[in-house]
């Protein structure tokens, strides 16, 4: 694979040497994944009678929560190579965890949905598609830089040696393991593509936020059992049991939005527009 996507340096100001720098594909990746999810959550905004350039606000507190938050998940987990080199666990390109970022992330995006008095459930749901995109798009910067999703050895035609990994390659020439990221990333573009045409069939706020918990949590809980992560619990992953617990939210939200049993939710006119 190809973790470094760009080196350029060194450079010299004055009596100061800087460089080299580098540009990771991971970093990379994940830049344009956030900029395309704010394309995405503008035209949504708009379309829902907002100023789209509030999507700006949300991205920027979506990444400083997101990166964040995920950054904190993945150090609880690796508390003890955290004791052991902070600054490295820290700074490392590896190790987002994607459920700590949804929780970092909603909890600024909340603020960016308060200033501007949009509805929770609505704002999400603007989100929602953006949101699975982003992680798409992500997914293949985990795959370029070999950043340890990958997963068990396989036999299978499209298997993948992540030889450059950026975590360090574990198996010997020869071996090949399931390119688990490529499968999220086909698994998310497919669950924007319905969540974009049902935006447009769906009147209640929520729904579309609901469904991609349910989706998108899915996904993964399918998608981990060809993972290398342990297995923590009746043989599931820790990964699968916070994606059984998102899937359970999502499905009562459904249910209680439909229901309109949520306090500030009511059925609307799905709105006009592209």
């Amino acid at each position: 694979m190809y973790p470094e996507l760009l080196t350029l340096g060194p450079y010299s100001v004055g009596s100061f040497s800087i460089g080299p720098v580098t540009l990771y594909t991971f970093g990379a990746m994940m830049g344009l994944g956030f900029l395309v999810g704010s394309n995405v959550i503008g035209r949504e905004l708009e379309r829902h009678g907002y100023a789209p350039e509030i999507g700006s606000s949300i991205l920027l507190a979506a990444a400083l929560g997101g990166i964040v938050g995920a950054r904190v998940w993945a150090v609880v987990n690796e508390w003890s190579l955290f004791v052991a080199a902070p600054a490295s666990t820290l700074f490392s390109g590896a190790g987002f965890v994607w459920y700590g970022g949804l929780i970092g992330g909603a909890l600024l995006v909340t603020f960016v949905f308060r200033r501007h008095d949009i509805p929770w459930l609505r704002g999400a749901d603007c989100v929602a598609p953006g949101l699975v995109l982003g992680q798409a798009i992500g997914r293949i910067g985990c795959h370029l830089a070999g950043d340890g999703d990958w997963g068990t050895v396989t036999q299978v035609p499209w298997g993948v040696a992540y030889t450059n990994a950026i975590i360090g390659w574990p198996h010997p020439a020869g071996v090949l393991v399931h390119p688990t990221p490529l499968y999220e990333f086909a698994a998310y573009t497919a669950i924007f593509g319905f969540l974009w045409v049902w935006r447009k069939r769906t009147g209640i706020d929520g729904e579309i936020f609901a469904l991609y918990l349910i989706m998108a949590s899915a996904a993964r809980f399918a998608i981990e059992f060809l993972r290398i992560n342990p297995r923590v619990f009746y043989g599931l992953t820790q990964a699968q049991l916070f994606s059984i617990g998102l899937i359970a939210c999502g499905g009562v939200l459904m249910v209680a939005v439909r229901r309109r049993e949520v306090i500030g939710t009511s059925r609307r006119p799905a709105p006009a527009g592209p």
